[in-house]
């Protein structure tokens, strides 16, 4: 029997506020632990959390940009249970009034667009972290990520495969990123990823018995980490076994995932309203003041790139994947006019310096300027194009402008006639055979002469100017012959 794999991801996004969620203690990552700690988030006795404005606007602009449909009114809830790092023993979320329900997000996929459904988005805060230490059968508790802001946006069950859930992933992750509320950092665990997945027959409505995965800190890993269970549950169908409702571990040393605990069920949270937190209103005039000033969203960038600057639709992606990157790229264009070679050079030459890091844009030793002026410089012939790929790896390396490194290192191209023809003279007098060659219309010749005027002017004979001088010398010769 053929199966399919039902996929619902839920996704937790720090926001990107200086202060915590119900107090004014420092989200700042990095710090000593226990050092962004106040009474509040210690869940000391006696104390009243009081919201973060700028938390909610985060929330409310994510939820407009997922077209998400705003509740007017929401309710904080208490979600209750006991693990070390929680030093109330309940979280702070929203559970029957979230702040936004519905909406979707589209992915490119292999088939086309697809549009993944959202059950809600709704506000909470962080737990802290355990230490864990590898010489002593102890664990630490740092408690500075306590009550730090988080959104937590659920989809629907209905994605498909591990591929398109990476899809979904990236397509969300530039969403908060493009507006500025999240960092998208998985590996710091401002951007995680728990996933729901089930297997059920081909043609079969009903859903099948899910597992819950978390410890997904890459793209890669959500997809390695899918794979893998639902192969395993396949052979556990297949093998005429049941599967256990259970939240697992995903190791991505072994690639394999372990069980963890049983998985929850929402009444074994005991989730009832937050009785120090008034019901929280969102009125439509706030609504619509963060709507009109939402940013152009990457989707709706790359479809402008495309037509705008006339380049394919695969480079328009890659350049608007990030906002500093697609900046990156406009500012270099409004200095050089000219998209299509902008483009190559972000994606060839800086890419391989950022090493496909896009977020690396940001720390780029060469800002658009000096990668204009250098195209420039191509451009009107002062340097070739095989030199400029080495001045701008020294560009990369040392942060100085191109001219300065030109004229130090006396790469100046070469374009002086009589100089080249000088040398094209030589060159043509030292193999009368491949002369010969290129006469009797072997003309791929050409190519070795080219090849050997620009070892001999190190590269800096202007490619150009050597091919006309290269051409008119062999037709005087095909004459004198």
């Amino acid at each position: 029997m053929e199966y399919e794999a039902v996929i619902g991801l839920e996704i937790h996004a720090q926001l990107l506020t200086d202060s915590k969620a119900f107090c004014s203690c420092t989200t700042r990552f990095g710090n000593e632990p226990n050092t962004n700690t106040c009474p509040i988030c210690q869940g000391m006795p006696g104390v009243l959390p009081v919201l973060n404005r700028k938390a909610l606007e985060f929330t409310v602009r994510m939820a407009l940009a997922c077209n998400c449909e705003i509740n007017e009114v929401s309710r904080f809830a208490r979600k209750n249970y006991y693990y070390p790092d929680l030093p109330k023993n309940y979280q702070i979320s929203q559970y029957e009034l979230p702040v936004a329900e519905g909406g979707w997000v589209e992915v490119e996929t292999d088939d086309g667009i697809r549009r993944i459904r959202l059950t809600r988005i709704h506000m909470e805060e962080d737990a802290g972290k355990l230490i864990h230490d590898d010489h002593k059968p102890v664990s630490y508790v740092d408690l500075n990520r306590t009550g730090v802001p988080l959104i937590e946006i659920v989809s629907e069950p209905e994605i498909r495969s591990p591929e398109e859930a990476a899809a979904y992933l990236r397509a969300l992750r530039s969403i908060l990123v493009y507006l500025q509320i999240c960092d998208g950092n998985m590996e710091e665990g401002s951007f995680r990823c728990d996933a729901n997945v089930s297997i059920r027959p081909v043609g079969e409505t009903n859903l099948g018995v899910k597992t819950e995965l978390k410890n997904m800190n890459s793209f890669r890993n959500v997809q390695r980490g899918l794979q893998y269970e639902i192969e395993r549950q396949t052979a556990l169908i297949q093998e005429g076994e049941r599967i256990t409702q259970e939240t697992r571990l995903f190791d991505p040393t072994t690639g394999t995932t372990a069980s963890m605990r049983s998985k929850e069920q929402a009444h074994d949270y005991r989730y009832f309203p937050d009785p120090d937190l008034l019901p929280l209103r969102v009125p439509p005039p706030l609504v619509e003041r963060i709507r009109n000033a939402l940013p152009e969203l990457a989707a709706q960038k790359k479809e402008r790139f495309i037509k705008q600057f006339g380049i394919p639709p695969y480079d328009s992606g890659v350049l608007t994947a990030s906002r500093d990157m697609a900046a990156y790229f406009e500012e270099t264009v409004r200095l050089f006019p000219n998209p299509k070679i902008v483009s190559n050079w972000i994606m060839t030459e800086l890419m391989r310096e950022l090493k496909g890091e896009e977020s690396g844009i940001s720390r780029c030793p060469v800002p658009p300027k000096e990668l204009a002026e250098l195209l420039n410089l191509i451009g009107d012939g002062t340097i070739s194009g095989k030199i400029a790929k080495t001045v701008f790896e020294e560009m990369y390396a040392t942060g100085r402008g191109a001219r300065t490194i030109i004229e130090e290192k006396g790469l100046l191209q070469v374009s002086d006639t009589g100089e080249l023809t000088e040398v094209i003279r030589k060159i043509l007098d030292d193999n009368p055979g491949e002369v010969a060659k290129f006469l009797a219309g072997k003309t791929k010749v050409m190519g070795f002469f080219v090849g050997q005027v620009m070892k001999v002017t190190k590269g800096q004979g202007n490619p150009a100017v050597v091919n006309r001088l290269l051409t008119e010398e062999l037709k005087f010769r095909s004459l004198d012959k």
